[in-house]
């Protein structure tokens, strides 16, 4: 049985590659909802009803964990996932694993976040840290330009260092230890933002602890896969070109997409 993901364009496929890394005998579905893309902008109800929509097509396509590999769609939709089907297979966020992480390692006293404009609204990440560890102070900032200049391919080139640090230079990011990439398009800027804090921020990747928490819920529920998958499969809510060509930079290898409206 495979493990779905899905996020509303490729910037997921950051963590779907960083599960297939830990998993390498995981098969995988990959939705990327790109006709509704950027999640961002959009309302939560109408977030909702993509996660909703999404979720039931990976269950029917018999897969025995989804992932929500989408801090916006995470914010919004993933209550109303686990309502709807958290029954019958496991649903993942983003968020929660993160969270997790950072207040068990115990070094992170003011931490920043950036993300879209709906997560970084939703007060999400501060909600949920401040009840499990008070002592954490969170400043968040919308960087709302980063995604689709990412989705464009626009990173480590003039533009990308401008706007990045535009952003990072924000009064609102002042004086702290670490910064969570509240979005799953951010890793592959990482070396961008690091450069920017001259390696004095801790940087924390959301894929790769994403990846390592599956891995153990897969293991806790007796769930891995032992055997070799007939390869992974690729759906998109909207075929595009550009959308091809960039999923070798966030999965690092060459996929077929399938195009699958809901």
């Amino acid at each position: 049985m495979p493990i779905g993901i899905f996020d509303s364009g490729i910037g997921g496929l950051t963590v779907a590659g960083a599960i297939h890394r830990i998993l390498p005998e995981e098969q995988l579905i990959y939705f990327g909802d790109t006709a509704h893309l950027p999640y961002g902008d959009k309302s939560p109800e109408a977030i909702k009803s993509y996660s909703l929509n999404i979720g039931r097509f990976l269950l029917s396509q018999n897969c025995k964990m989804i992932v929500i590999a989408c801090n916006t769609a995470s914010s919004h939709g993933y209550q109303a996932l686990v309502d709807d089907i958290g029954d019958r297979i496991p649903v993942i966020n983003v968020i929660d694993p993160v969270i997790q992480e950072l207040v068990r390692e115990r070094k992170h006293h003011r931490v920043g976040i950036i993300g879209t404009k709906s997560t970084v609204q939703s007060g999400i990440y501060a909600s949920k840290i401040a009840a499990i560890e008070p002592g954490i102070k969170v400043f968040s900032l919308a960087t709302p330009l980063l995604a689709p200049m990412i989705e464009e391919g626009y990173f480590d080139n003039n533009i990308s260092h401008t706007v990045i640090h535009e952003y990072l230079s924000s009064p609102k990011l002042k004086d702290i230890d670490s910064l969570i990439l509240a979005c799953t398009h951010y890793p592959l800027i990482k070396k961008e933002i690091n450069e920017y804090y001259h390696g004095k921020v801790d940087i924390i990747n959301t894929a790769e602890i994403v990846a390592k928490f599956v891995k153990d819920e897969l293991e806790r529920r007796v769930l891995i896969t032992t055997k070799a998958h007939k390869g992974h499969r690729f759906y998109v809510s909207d075929y595009t070109k550009s959308f091809e060509k960039s999923t070798r930079l966030f999965f690092g290898e060459k996929i077929n997409l399938q195009l699958q409206i809901i």
